[in-house]
């Protein structure tokens, strides 16, 4: 890689992450760490307002972006499939603001990029879901209550039944598997424990806009306890 293209690399990361390591772009681009900071010294230099954060990295100033950047083929390509992939999912939430997004990605590409994106698009098949059944319409709010670590009122419908039950939730986790479905993991204060909704058996729901203190425990641990569980 050269150094024009690591530096709009380094560039991007910056933009797409609330802050980056040293230690992990040396790793990422196979450049000593001295090389890093001379990368950081340079994009200083052109104007590129960059703050260093202690003990985490470096992060771009907020609110300053850098221009649309254009994709490669391969890259407008993987954006397609994508978008294939996410239109088989049964939220209605997810598939329409991931539409809208590659909507804007889309805008930047090049004609003839647009049309050996259309050109594929007319020649690819995803498989499962043929019918593009919809089956829920909460993924997006219930993404955006996991990472304002907002309560969740829901009304769920019990497995093979009628009865629904009222539950006040702390979003913890989403899963997706391999039944297509889309599961919540939170902690459910009525029973004291975190519990497993899936998302198409939840009836109603609306944010409380009550924050609840962030689970100090990492998901990694949680999968670790369940499969001790099942084990």
């Amino acid at each position: 890689m050269s150094r024009l293209a690591r530096l709009t690399s380094i560039l991007l990361k910056l933009q797409s992450k609330p802050f980056v390591s040293v230690n992990d772009l040396a790793e990422q681009f196979e450049v000593s760490k001295r090389t890093i900071y001379r990368d950081l010294d340079s994009l200083e230099q052109s104007g590129t307002p960059i703050i260093p954060i202690a003990g985490k990295g470096y992060s771009l100033m907020e609110g300053y972006n850098i221009p649309p950047v254009m994709f490669t083929e391969s890259e407008a390509n993987a954006i397609l499939f994508g978008q294939k992939i996410i239109a088989k999912t049964k939220d209605e939430s997810l598939v329409n603001e991931f539409n809208k997004a590659t909507d804007k990605i889309k805008s930047v590409l090049l004609n003839i990029q647009k049309e050996k994106t259309d050109f594929l698009a007319n020649r690819t098949i995803i498989g499962k879901n043929l019918k593009e059944e919809r089956t829920s319409n909460y993924l997006s709010e219930i993404q955006k209550a996991l990472t304002n670590f907002q309560l969740l009122k829901i009304e769920y419908k019990k497995k093979d039944t009628k009865t629904t039950t009222s539950r006040e939730i702390e979003p913890f986790a989403i899963y997706y598997n391999p039944s297509e479905n889309w599961i919540l993991i939170a902690w459910c204060r009525l029973r004291k424990d975190y519990r497993n909704f899936r998302i198409d058996r939840i009836q109603k729901l609306s944010n409380e806009w009550q924050q609840f203190t962030p689970h100090e425990m990492p998901l990694e641990e949680y999968v670790e306890i369940q499969k001790k569980k099942i084990f």
